[in-house]
Order: C-alpha cells, then sequence, then structure tokens
C-alpha cells in the first residue's frame, strides 16, 4: 500500500510547553485512522498540524510524499470537517458545496453537477435549497462531510466532528462516515475523546496522551494487548479493573490484596520475587458466581441495570465492576464470587505502567484469608 500521511519526528510547541512531543505516524493510503485521548493530549493540535492551520517546530510531515512543512493550508489538499459545522449561514446547501469550485474557476453548471452527485451519496438531494438554520444538526454534518467529499482530497481530516449531537445521532452518524469512507476509499483521520467511536470506526487507532503516542494499531489489538495501563484503562467500556499485587516469595505467583481479601495468581513463567504489579481484569471477562465459589468474595455497592445488562460496582477499594448480560439478581449489600477467565487478565510493573507479558495465561486459585484479617463473611 502507498503511504498517504508520513510524521517523522514531529515536533510542536507553544512557547516552552511541548504540545507535540517526537510523534512518528505513517498513514496508509484509503485508511481510516482514529486520533483518541483525554483533552490535553495533542491529539487536535497533530490534525491542525496536518492540514497546516498550526506549524511545527521541528520534523518532518508528509502528504501524498510531498513535504508539507512550509505549505500553505491552501495547498495541501486536505479537506477538514469541523465540530461547529462551519457553515455559511447567508448560503443554501447547494451555495455551501460549490463554493469551494466556484473560487477555483469551475464553471457554474459542472459546480452544480458536482453538488448533485455529492448530495445524492450523502442523502441532500431534498435539501439543497434549504439553508443551514432550517437543517437539523445531523443534516448540517452532512453538508459539511459533503462539502468536503466535493473537492476530491488528497485526505479528510475530522476534527470532533459528532461532538455536538445527542447520544442516538452520534451512534447513527458514525455509520454514516464509515459507510461514506468505504465508498470513497479515501484516507480519513479522526480525532475523538470518544474511545468506543475510535474502536467502532477506524482501522488504525492512535492513542495519545502528553503529546506523546501511547500506542497504535488495530483496535483490538489495542483491547487485547494494551502496551500500558494507560491504554488498558482507556480502550475498553466499562474501563478495566486494576488491583496491586506483589510477586510471591517463589516467583511463580501473583497476591492480589485489597480491603479484605486476599487471592493468587498462580504464574507459568517466574517473576522476580516482591516485583510490585498491577493485576488488569475487564468487566465483561468476570462472571458473578455464589460466594465461596469463585476466586475471592466481595461485597457489592452498587447495581445499575440497563435492561440489556447490568453493573455491578464493589462496596471495596479499589472497586471492582462487573458486567453481566440480562438482568441479575445481585443487589447492593450481598457478598457475591467472582469467577475469572485466565486467559484474559492483564499484568502491569507497579512502577512504569507497562504491561508484563508471560509466556502462557496464568492460573487463578483462591488464597486463605490472613488470620488477622477478617474475612467478607463474617462483616
Amino acid at each position: 500500500m502507498t503511504l498517504q500521511i508520513e510524521l517523522n519526528g514531529v515536533n510542536k510547541y507553544y512557547g516552552a510547553f511541548h504540545a507535540l512531543k517526537d510523534i512518528n505516524l505513517a498513514i496508509e493510503e484509503g485508511t481510516f485512522v482514529a486520533l483518541v485521548g483525554p483533552s490535553g493530549c495533542g491529539k487536535s493540535t497533530l490534525l491542525r498540524s496536518l492540514a497546516g492551520l498550526e506549524k511545527i517546530s521541528a520534523g518532518e510531515m508528509k502528504i501524498a510524499g510531498a513535504l508539507m512543512n512550509n505549505v500553505p493550508p491552501r495547498k495541501r489538499d486536505v479537506a477538514m470537517v469541523f465540530q461547529s459545522y462551519a457553515l455559511y449561514p447567508h448560503m443554501t446547501v447547494e451555495e455551501n458545496l460549490t463554493y469551494s469550485l466556484r473560487i477555483r474557476g469551475v464553471k457554474k453548471a459542472e459546480a452544480r453537477k458536482a453538488a448533485e452527485e455529492v448530495a445524492a451519496t450523502t442523502g441532500l438531494s431534498h435539501l439543497m435549497k434549504r439553508y443551514p438554520r432550517e437543517l437539523s444538526g445531523g443534516q448540517r454534518q452532512r453538508v459539511a462531510m459533503s462539502r468536503a467529499i466535493i473537492r476530491h482530497p488528497k485526505a479528510f481530516l475530522f476534527d470532533e466532528p459528532l461532538s455536538n449531537l445527542d447520544a442516538a445521532l452520534r451512534v447513527h452518524m458514525r455509520k454514516e462516515i464509515r459507510a461514506l469512507h468505504d465508498r470513497l476509499r479515501a484516507t480519513s483521520v479522526y480525532v475523538t475523546h470518544d474511545q468506543i467511536e475510535a474502536m467502532t470506526m477506524a482501522d488504525h487507532v492512535v492513542v495519545m496522551r502528553d503529546g506523546v503516542i501511547e500506542q497504535q494499531g488495530r483496535p483490538l489489538d489495542l483491547y487485547d494487548k494494551p502496551a500500558n495501563r494507560f491504554v488498558a484503562g482507556f480502550i475498553g467500556s466499562p474501563a478495566m479493573n486494576f488491583i496491586p499485587a506483589v510477586v510471591g516469595e517463589g516467583g511463580a505467583d501473583v497476591i492480589l490484596d485489597f480491603d479484605r481479601t486476599r487471592a493468587r495468581l498462580a504464574l507459568a513463567t517466574r517473576l522476580p520475587p516482591g516485583l510490585a504489579v498491577t493485576v488488569g481484569i475487564r468487566p465483561e471477562h468476570v462472571r458473578i458466581v455464589a460466594a465461596g465459589e469463585g476466586a475471592f468474595d466481595i461485597p457489592v455497592g452498587v447495581v445499575e441495570s440497563t435492561g440489556s445488562a447490568t453493573y455491578v460496582t464493589s462496596a471495596t477499594q479499589p472497586e471492582l465492576t462487573v458486567v453481566e448480560t440480562g438482568r441479575g439478581e445481585v443487589k447492593s449489600g450481598d457478598v457475591i464470587g467472582l469467577a475469572i477467565d485466565p486467559k484474559q487478565l492483564h499484568l502491569f510493573d507497579a512502577a512504569t505502567g507497562n504491561r508484563i507479558e508471560a509466556e502462557r495465561a496464568p492460573v487463578f486459585a483462591a488464597l486463605p484469608t490472613r488470620a488477622r484479617r477478617p474475612s467478607l463473611q463474617s462483616l
């Protein structure tokens, strides 16, 4: 595949503030890439740098093989879709769509034909004579996307385009954007703080924090093998559970210790005895069983039901969240057992937060409660 966008050692400073730190990213032609991370992580700065709205401080930025460091925005041949739609309020839908063509000298009839073709693709044909104020939020966003499509750019840049829409419309629009990408096979870079959008829409996800790329790859690769605790906690909903633990004296097991519960992870490979680690367990990989029948017991704090799923949160520190399909019978104040699939466990170094790889999946076994601490059943 041909590389459409290349970033090599890109840095961006705002005075003394280091916004982008040695960014290296290669995007193949026709790929949908999502930049995701918390507010202030640098994802929008990176997108604006691609568009030429921000000038990078160091490194190389290439689009379709051409160096873009000093190329002005209008000559980069990229189209940007903003969160605020950025439509001309005094122009009809048709005029909004044809404006970029008309200022480039395209004949009126040709521009109108191009607008009609794009409108048919995005479902706007019956709205061509309306003004933006006469459109819904979803329709305005389709106009903004259509205005970008009509230019046939080398890349589409989306800056949180769905943030202003309600929840149901966001779900609908993310399907539309992905379907549109599949039809056009254009290169798309999509900025979002919503990891569900990133996971469901993108071919390639880039997770950022504090101006650094923490991990990038296919969505399910990030879900299955997060590189560190930050990525593990950011990817997945509800977020991964984290429990502090210490490697046992023989180095062959890991002992969990939180509140009044202890349990042992028997490992297939040895780790340094006494090493402080964090055990990660996704809520959907935990099964509720009767007290005393699982790896360990926990008291129930909060139970939330959506009808199709039940979310159970423990009354422990740290909290543990469990997701059950359907409507469970667990209620606040109960003591339940947790059965955990050993193949779904994640280990992270407590000091660095980096993932610890093991040759085989650990085996989970119960460990008796220490005598000086009362059992949960006796509370």
